[in-house]
């Protein structure tokens, strides 16, 4: 098989919800962060750091980033890895776990915040400050004033060039 061919059928395999509840030793997790190697470090519902893989019908083909919740499934040999990615989950998935209550109150952090904007209450504080720019708020009144500052920034921009 093609290398397009195998990226075309791992992503509809990835993006193609087929709505199937997790099995019994099954569990979702949230990205911590990207450990290399194709390996994630994860937080279960209970707190628990461990490692995940990343099977090779993923590698290069699909990516996980922290934030994300991906279904994982236990593995037997190692000890630092713990478990294998076996779906990486997407908004209508999460939806789909939440309306049938498998989905872990621990991780439904999201609520709060959707009632927050869909109450109005909306705050400044949480915008993003970009702190290498000056806040310059210099409102003039007058034209005359205007003409002057334009006049003297001229005469510096050419002293500045000598």
């Amino acid at each position: 098989m093609s290398k397009v061919n195998k990226r075309k059928h791992v992503m509809n395999e990835a993006l193609w919800d087929d709505y199937e509840l997790p099995k019994e030793n099954q569990s979702v997790v949230r990205v911590l962060k990207s450990k290399g190697n194709n390996l994630h470090e994860v937080s279960t519902p209970n707190g628990e750091e461990y490692l995940v893989s990343m099977p090779t019908k993923f590698r290069k083909n699909i990516w996980v980033k922290r934030g994300d919740y991906i279904l994982v499934e236990p593995i037997l040999e190692g000890d630092k890895v713990k478990a294998e990615i076996v779906k990486i989950m997407n908004k209508d998935s999460i939806k789909y776990y939440k309306e049938n209550s498998l989905w872990p109150k621990e991780f439904d952090d999201g609520k709060k915040e959707e009632n927050r904007i869909n109450n109005g209450d909306d705050d400044d504080d949480d915008l993003f400050v970009n702190t290498n720019r000056k806040n310059i708020n210099v409102y003039e009144s007058d034209s005359e004033s205007s003409d002057d500052s334009d006049s003297n920034s001229d005469s510096e921009r050419g002293s500045s060039n000598k």
